[in-house]
């Protein structure tokens, strides 16, 4: 995605990230959450974790209420969505770490479009 236009932005980043803020939070606390992903050096928390926190905060503001920061990291997930949903490893992707990192950045590959 190239656009700079924050409805299209805005659309977009809620058309990829398909679990809903409670949903996310949930998953955020489990083992499998915090076992995948890369982590800077010097910093515990990888950086697909982090940003799934950062998702749910922005998915609990109102429109309005977004700032250019926000939108900076909804393009962010939206990019690494699509690259890693081109990713998909053979078989049943249930319990692998392909899955559980683009569940980090609020995306469930295994859920129906447009189920959130």
């Amino acid at each position: 995605m190239t656009s700079d236009d924050p409805q299209a932005i805005y659309q977009e980043f809620n058309a990829v990230v398909n679990m809903a803020p409670k949903e996310l939070e949930e998953w955020l606390a489990t083992d499998e959450s915090q076992s995948v992903g890369w982590t800077r050096e010097g910093e515990d928390e990888s950086v697909g974790h982090h940003s799934g926190r950062r998702i749910v905060e922005i998915k609990r503001k109102k429109k309005a209420d977004l700032t250019d920061d926000d939108y900076a990291h909804m393009r962010k997930v939206i990019g690494y969505v699509h690259r890693h949903q081109k990713q998909v490893p053979g078989g049943d992707v249930t319990d692998t770490r392909w899955r559980y990192s683009l569940m980090n950045w609020g995306h469930d590959p295994l859920k129906e479009p447009g189920e959130h």
